[in-house]
């Protein structure tokens, strides 16, 4: 073990090789995540609800992201070890199912190809240590988030509030930003939203944002700290607009429909975690030339 750790600390090639295997496998869990986190969010408001009627729950079978086994939803065939491999499988079983033919989503090998492809990207951009690790445990979050927020419009809590904590902690050390600017970071970060909100609500009478994205800004100002919220509110809002406006003029999206804003929050932070430093930087020397 010993002999590994030294491997991938003297050769960024194979620290970088090692990662984007490893965020592979990952892309393929986050698929679970992403498919049954709602569904076992779903399950508990209903168990509460009852709970407040005062009835007695009906007992329900086991289900969360290890219970019950995958399997196909159109003929229930139990996926295999072999059906299982990311990206792999789906390439050789064609997008199909093995048992029925039926169509398998591309979502599935996308996700994993997207895990794969920033978890080396992380590796490579921060190399061997605590930064690295971080950097891939905020990566797979963030894209957990997207697909669940583009799906459901929920950030459930599962992931953004360990996340906030996580942030605090690896920054305890130093590892991204000084303490004190990661705890003014997650203050900001949710206030920030937060009084967007209700600005907009006041002005408006309707909700324009979910309480999901205060949270999710908070938990990357606790990531990256409060210098980094304006280039992150500011690239995700662009990037949000643009979409948007692209939705509407090519009439596939109503004015009146909402559009989920975590992804273009989890965008932000990603440029400002990777890139946020010389971008800021870049912008300052910009403003000081004569």
């Amino acid at each position: 073990m010993t002999e590994l750790f030294e491997l991938l600390q003297s050769s960024p090639p194979a620290f970088t090789g090692v990662c984007a295997v490893l965020g592979l496998m990952v892309g393929s869990f986050l698929n679970v995540v992403i498919h049954r986190l709602p569904k076992m969010m779903e399950l508990g408001w209903q168990q509460q609800c009852a709970e407040l009627r005062g009835e007695q729950p009906s007992e329900m079978p086991r289900y969360n992201l290890l219970v019950p086994r995958s399997a196909c939803p159109h003929c229930n065939h139990a996926i295999g070890a072999m059906e299982n491999i990311p990206v792999i499988s789906y390439l050789l079983l064609r997008g199909k199912c093995k048992g029925c033919g039926a169509a398998i989503s591309p979502r599935y090998p996308i996700i994993e190809t997207i895990s794969g492809v920033l978890s080396a990207y992380a590796a490579w951009h921060f190399g061997f240590g605590w930064a690295a690790a971080g950097a891939l445990l905020l990566v797979w979050a963030l894209l957990a988030l997207t697909a669940i927020d583009f799906d459901t419009q929920l950030l459930p809590d599962d992931i953004t509030l360990p996340l906030l904590w996580i942030g605090l902690l690896l920054n305890s050390f130093g590892t991204y930003t000084d303490l004190h600017s990661a705890v003014l970071g997650a203050i900001f970060g949710y206030l920030s939203l937060w009084s967007v909100y209700w600005l907009f609500k006041l002005a408006t009478g309707k909700e324009g944002m979910g309480y999901g994205d205060f949270k999710l800004l908070a938990a990357l100002g606790a990531w990256l700290g409060w210098q980094m919220l304006p280039l992150i509110i500011l690239s995700s809002s662009f990037v949000g607009a643009v979409v948007g406006i692209t939705l509407i003029v090519a009439a596939r999206h109503g004015r009146n429909i909402p559009i989920p804003f975590g992804p273009y929050l989890a965008g932000g932070g990603l440029i400002a975690l990777f890139w946020g430093t010389a971008l800021t930087q870049g912008y300052l020397q910009l403003l000081a030339a004569p």
